[in-house]
């Protein structure tokens, strides 16, 4: 056995610091509205069910801060905010879309493993 660690596993590597980033709900579902069309900040809170004020703003923060997103300020009063994807976060529709495919395509069997799971006695 090595005691050699994958660099991916490293607190600096950047394949981490992306997933710690981006591939969260929140993101993953904002990035699939964006897809569709451009969105400001209050019809995302009414189209994502659960979402806070508070992780809302933190995740679209986020996906500007990597070059998924882009937030455009409309002088208007009150001030209208719109966000739109990128060309860059465009590339990740497909990679998202395997992934909610797969979810869907096992959901039962996801299901049926967390119900035999909640059912297990705990171990004494």
């Amino acid at each position: 056995m090595t005691d050699q660690v994958d660099a991916v596993f490293f607190a600096d590597c950047a394949a981490r610091s992306f997933f710690d980033q981006v591939a969260n709900k929140w993101s993953v579902m904002i990035l699939t509205v964006l897809a569709e069309r451009p969105t400001r900040f209050n019809e995302f809170r009414r189209r994502l069910e659960g979402v806070t004020h508070k992780a809302l703003t933190q995740a679209l923060r986020r996906l500007e801060r990597n070059g998924l997103i882009d937030r455009k300020v409309f002088p208007t009063s009150p001030v209208a905010v719109e966000y739109s994807i990128t060309e860059l976060g465009r590339t990740l529709q497909v990679p998202l879309g395997a992934a909610y495919d797969w979810a869907i395509g096992h959901l039962h069997e996801i299901e049926q493993a967390q119900q035999a799971y909640d059912n297990k006695k705990p171990a004494r």
